[in-house]
């Protein structure tokens, strides 16, 4: 579905340049096997600011929903379905909302506002995963605004700011093992990250989120444990949870496994040269000096994480 643009004169200011576009689609059959479906075409520049999808069929979790920006040929954001909007491990708990993310439906009502920019046009697709049920409906709605800009945390994005993804699924992280959720160049700004983990045990809580500014080699601690980062305590004592800043939409004590996510727009983290962003499988005691087994012996790990980042 294609939209046009029309002419805004430069001296307008940029609320009365701005226009709402989008479309929508009502119980589609156009997600044929082992093919992209177009659900949305636009030329000219603005953001996107909000995704809506539904669709009861086994499978439908895993859909891969892509955004090619500003003519990419590989897609900037390539999610799949649940876990794009923090859900891990199928979890179907529903009805829940913020301001970013929510999930109203049992199978279906996912959205998000993420404000994803563009300079002269952005396309969104949908593909089955494979499995999936056969020729399922589908129902959608995609809404954006011309010449729209993006702030975070007050602060209002140049013009080249672009959101792109960066995923790390099934990875399996021995103990202590520190590695990569993201390594960008240049400027910009995380916005969210979701992890989704399984282990031998929960120990693998105890790691501390660290950030890694310009190459250097001391890190910017972002948190005293995984739960911690979340806004969780105690291994998640609670239960699951859903704020604005972050969440926890799947915890399983039984099989040692969680899936959360964590908002940075009110609570920036800013990079000017370079940004790294770490987890560790495990911890030791006071995050410092590598100890032979670590605080509470965390075991061999199973990540799945996705880092969203504005970058320019």
């Amino acid at each position: 579905m294609k939209t046009s643009i029309n002419t805004v004169d430069s001296f307008l200011d940029p609320v009365d340049a701005c226009r709402s576009i989008g479309t929508m689609g009502k119980g589609e059959r156009i997600l044929e096997e082992g093919t992209e479906a177009v659900l949305f075409e636009h030329m000219g520049k603005g953001c996107l600011t909000h995704f809506w999808f539904g669709g009861n069929f086994k499978g439908v979790e895993d859909t891969r929903i892509r955004y090619y920006v500003d003519g990419e040929t590989i897609p900037s954001i390539d999610m799949g379905l649940f876990l794009g909007h923090g859900i891990g491990f199928n979890e179907q708990q529903a009805p829940w909302a913020t301001k970013h993310i929510g999930k109203i439906g049992k199978r279906n009502g996912i959205f998000n506002n993420y404000r994803i920019p563009f300079s002269t046009c952005i396309r969104v697709t949908a593909q089955r995963a494979a499995g999936a049920e056969p020729n399922p409906q589908i129902w959608w709605i995609i809404r954006g605004l011309e010449n729209g800009r993006v702030s975070l945390g007050g602060i209002e994005l140049p013009p080249a700011a672009k959101l792109s993804l960066a995923c790390l699924e099934n990875f399996e992280a021995e103990p202590l093992e520190e590695f990569n959720l993201c390594k960008v160049d240049g400027q910009g700004a995380l916005f969210q990250v979701t992890i989704a983990a399984q282990g031998e045990s929960l120990t693998y809580l105890e790691a501390c989120m660290r950030a890694y500014m310009g190459g250097e080699q001391k890190p910017l601690m972002l948190s005293s444990g995984l739960e911690d980062y979340f806004l969780g305590t105690y291994y998640f004592d609670t239960g699951k949870y859903y704020a604005d800043i972050a969440g926890l939409t799947h915890f399983c004590k039984e099989s040692n496994r969680f899936s959360a996510y964590r908002f940075h727009d009110e609570d920036p983290v800013l990079f000017q040269n370079g940004l790294r962003l770490t987890c560790r499988c495990g911890e030791t005691e006071h995050g410092t000096a590598v100890e032979k087994e670590g605080y509470l012996k965390p075991a061999r790990t199973s990540y799945s994480t996705y880092t969203w980042f504005y970058h320019w």
